[in-house]
């Protein structure tokens, strides 16, 4: 629900769970704190407060690492979408900064997180001022949404030239300035703002962990979502990576690994066999456009219209809806 938060259609609460509310009503403890490090020999979480957790089981669920590419130690401009947090305390200043001019705002990355965040600050700022921004995406990649089908990536190519979105692909970020993207090709690209969505990447820390991962530093687990190498370990979402069924990384396939991965941390507390998780051969997606809009990817299907944002919308409040505690 993030690009329909900037775009703003939704506000701050619709789009978050309140997870320590959530916790005390599953009578779950619950520690705000960073993990920086885990031991799982020792069975030892380290954190950023210096709290070490003991487990006898522990799940990591924390997603990706979404980290910048290249980025000028003098630049102030830069901000990846991950974490959000930080992303929209900077995104709010940059509306603020709209007001006052016309903004030339830089996205690194091509995939469905950086044209669908694109079009929503898109949106957003067109619709809110005088004088809209420009926006600029540049893709290392050969073509925008690698992964999806040549339907769905003609009918964003047409949205985005209807916007003015201008696309810069085969063109790998060298560096950025106060005010200037340079690519490798030495072209320079004027930029009052760079935002950053290249992809998910394995945090740090699983590297230095002693834990089996794939070639891409990821928690690399069975089809029990058990990892291969130390059985008191599991994970799921984007920070594992399925040994029998690989997938991309998609936000379905995280929600789905979530009722097998709670049956099988509570065989293993009784000594029970556990539940495979049999992944969907493809995931749908249902990619914004801005404004209440949105078009349907699934495999070589593609389809548009204000009918696909409504379907969007009534998916995403009704997952939300399964999270509130009164």
């Amino acid at each position: 629900m993030l690009p329909g938060l900037i775009a703003g259609h939704y506000d701050y609460s619709s789009c978050h769970i309140d997870l320590e509310a959530l916790c005390r009503f599953a009578r779950v403890r619950f520690v705000r704190d960073v993990v920086v490090g885990i031991d799982p020999v020792a069975h030892r979480l380290d954190c950023a407060s210096s709290a070490r957790l003991s487990y006898d089981l522990v799940s990591l669920d924390i997603g990706s690492a979404h980290t910048r590419d290249i980025l000028h130690p003098s630049s102030t401009g830069g901000v990846p979408v991950k974490p959000t947090e930080h992303f929209l305390e900077r995104w709010a200043a940059a509306v603020e900064r709209a007001e006052q001019q016309r903004l030339c705002i830089v996205m690194v990355g091509a995939g469905a997180a950086g044209v669908e965040v694109t079009l929503a600050m898109q949106h957003h700022l067109s619709a809110t001022n005088a004088c809209p921004a420009r926006f600029s995406i540049v893709s290392a990649s050969a073509e925008i949404l690698p992964g999806h089908s040549a339907g769905v990536r003609k009918r964003f190519e047409r949205i985005l030239h209807a916007r003015n979105v201008d696309i810069h692909l085969e063109s790998k970020v060298a560096a950025v300035g106060e005010r200037e993207v340079r690519l490798e090709s030495q072209r320079v690209l004027e930029a009052d703002w760079v935002v950053w969505s290249l992809g998910p990447r394995a945090s740090e820390w699983i590297a230095r962990s002693g834990l089996q991962t794939d070639d891409a530093g990821f928690v690399l687990v069975d089809r029990h979502l058990r990892s291969v190498s130390h059985p008191a370990v599991f994970a799921a979402g984007d920070i594992a990576s399925m040994r029998d069924h690989p997938r991309p990384k998609s936000g379905v396939y995280a929600v789905r690994q979530g009722p097998p991965l709670a049956a099988n941390l509570r065989a293993v507390l009784v000594d029970q066999p556990l539940q495979p998780y049999h992944p969907q051969r493809r995931a749908l997606a249902l990619i914004s456009t801005g404004d209440r809009y949105a078009i349907a990817s699934w495999g070589e299907l593609s389809l548009e219209g204000a009918w696909v944002w409504r379907w969007k919308d009534h998916i995403d409040r009704r997952f939300m809806a399964r999270y509130r505690v009164e």
